[in-house]
């Protein structure tokens, strides 16, 4: 049989942000089926990826938090080190999205967007990473959701655009800055996957012909596609890994 311990997390603890549904939760059920422990953080209850996990025989600490306020987000990650241990990854999955033409978006949608989707990205981001440059050969990774939108325009979604754009760019400059002191950052940029955030095209028969055509796969992705290269990620296999952002979309990009 293989070796395939390069690929496991045992051990490993690792903080998803967004675990009650869609790629947070298919994020979170990976990462126990290869053996780590999750820290899962949302606004709302997260007992549907609690009972998914216990499933797989999993552990999963649910932490309640507002992820739209920088400030409580940062003091909840020292409150999990602090209160139940050390933190060995970071999934930056939780991410908001508003539709409207550009000239109607609201600045209201635009600031509730880039709060979210960007700057709690950088914040936890460099909260996680000042605890383990605190500790001498502590090794940390972090994964940033972006979105295949990190390398188009998009319709009807200027502040997610913008905002995934920049998690692109945040993931590599911290991975310039960090790679040579133990901390991966990597991201991945799904395709069209079948959650919440997705479900308005979903439901209209027009735009889901026309998206579902120009994917070569023929079909929406699911959660656990993303959770999967999450793992990947995580993992001491892709420790020569910095600054990648890797698109999990049935092949939309190469299209």
């Amino acid at each position: 049989m293989s070796d395939l311990s390069a690929f496991s997390l045992a051990g490993k603890r690792i903080l998803v942000t967004g675990a009650n549904t869609g790629i947070g939760q298919g994020i979170a059920v990976s990462i126990v089926r290869a053996g780590g422990a999750v820290v899962g953080v949302g606004r709302s209850a997260m007992d549907e990826t609690a009972e998914k996990v216990a499933a797989v025989g999993g552990r999963f600490e649910a932490v309640r938090c507002d992820l739209g306020d920088d400030a409580t987000a940062q003091a909840m990650l020292d409150r999990v080190w602090d209160g139940t241990g050390p933190l060995d990854g970071l999934v930056n999955n939780a991410g908001i999205i508003r539709r409207a033409d550009a000239v109607d978006l609201t600045e209201t949608d635009w600031d509730d967007v880039i709060g979210v989707n960007l700057k709690t990205v950088f914040f936890l981001s460099q909260r996680f990473a000042r605890r383990v440059l605190a500790e001498s050969g502590r090794r940390g990774k972090i994964v940033n959701i972006a979105s295949v939108l990190s390398f188009q325009g998009g319709i009807r979604v200027a502040s997610y655009t913008a905002s995934k754009h920049g998690v692109l760019g945040i993931t590599r400059l911290l991975a310039c800055e960090w790679a040579a002191k133990g901390i991966n950052v990597n991201g991945i940029a799904p395709g069209y996957i079948e959650t919440n955030n997705t479900e308005a095209l979903r439901t209209d028969p027009d735009r889901s012909a026309s998206i579902l055509a120009r994917i070569p796969a023929g079909r929406w992705g699911a959660p656990e596609d993303i959770g999967d290269a999450a793992v990947f990620l995580l993992a001491p296999a892709s420790n020569y890994m910095h600054g990648a952002v890797v698109p999990v979309d049935g092949g939309w990009l190469a299209r």
